[in-house]
């Protein structure tokens, strides 16, 4: 298939782009830097320099790319787009990239639409987000926490846009759980390392995780077989961050996290931190391996995280 990849240079796109060529596919990936285009050809894809705020830009890359599918991967969050990470102020942190998943939704929607595109692919998002309601871990069924009067809102509606949006043209999302793997956590690694990533209260708050290239293969499936609907794209074991950065610390070589209360972790570091680490609710992987055949590399965030940082 003719695979025009929105963001082909980001943490996924890097591990997406060798799974698509290796499996016979004619790959354009986008990026937003020229110097990044010998790494892309290196990989076996077309680059091509596009900005994906601009309906121009968006729509002259896909219509030169002729896809037949697009696989929308933009997000700005790096240290080189985003600045250093600010979980206090997750709307400033996000603001391009929640641009991104707004109007540059829109645009690629429009190209594909321009261009006769049959398919459509985007990044959703499934790690800590699941409804503060019930048990601890939700299947697609269950509603999104879009933590309404909180820092986190305009991040968390853009994510639930891009979901009715793209659902509504007949495509796919794919709920990401959080990333590690290359270049995924690194940040997250040094604060632990300096002990400056703690637990807040009694740390029951679930998340769920994933390897980058285990949400890579789960990609290349919904590609392949034009899967329609939301898929959890996360691991084996979503789990309390009492039992994830712990074992975090232990895999960087570090000293156990230290422990806060709530009122000071809202202080440091706002609402979001608060409710990933003490009401968060974890996914279900079980639609996407039963619907998609996904089979995973790093069926735990236990063993994934030993071998990342061996």
């Amino acid at each position: 298939m003719r695979v025009f990849l929105a963001g082909g240079t980001g943490v996924l796109g890097r591990r997406l782009v060798p799974q698509l060529v290796a499996r016979g596919h004619q790959v354009t990936a986008t990026t937003t830097s020229a110097a990044k285009l010998r790494g892309l050809a290196q990989q076996g894809a077309d680059g091509v320099v596009m900005d994906g705020l601009d309906a121009v830009s968006v729509g002259e890359a896909v219509a030169k790319a002729r896809p037949e599918v697009i696989v929308h991967q933009m997000t700005a969050i790096s240290m080189a787009h985003a600045g250093k990470p600010d979980i206090k102020h997750p709307d400033r942190w996000f603001a391009t990239t929640n641009r991104l998943r707004t109007e540059g939704t829109d645009h690629l929607l429009a190209a594909a639409e321009a261009t006769g595109v049959s398919h459509f692919v985007a990044q959703g998002y499934a790690s800590w987000n699941g409804i503060r309601e019930g048990g601890w871990v939700k299947t697609e069924q269950d509603p999104l926490d879009l933590l309404e009067g909180t820092a986190a809102h305009v991040g968390l509606k853009a994510l639930s846009r891009v979901e009715d949006v793209v659902l509504e043209a007949g495509g796919v999302v794919l709920r990401y759980g959080a990333f590690y793997g290359p270049g995924a956590i690194d940040d997250q690694v040094e604060l632990v390392r300096k002990r400056q990533y703690p637990l807040v209260g009694r740390a029951t708050g679930y998340s769920s995780w994933v390897h980058l290239d285990d949400a890579a293969s789960a990609t290349v499936l919904a590609v392949e077989q034009k899967a329609r609907g939301v898929f959890n794209i996360v691991d084996d074991e979503p789990a309390p961050a009492s039992e994830w950065l712990p074992h975090l610390a232990a895999c960087a070589g570090a000293k156990r996290p230290i422990r806060i209360p709530v009122w000071l972790a809202r202080l440091l570091a706002g609402d979001q931190a608060v409710v990933m680490m003490t009401e968060g609710r974890g996914f279900s992987n079980a639609k996407a391996k039963r619907e998609l055949g996904w089979q995973l590399r790093h069926p735990s965030w236990r063993q994934g995280f030993k071998e990342e940082l061996k």
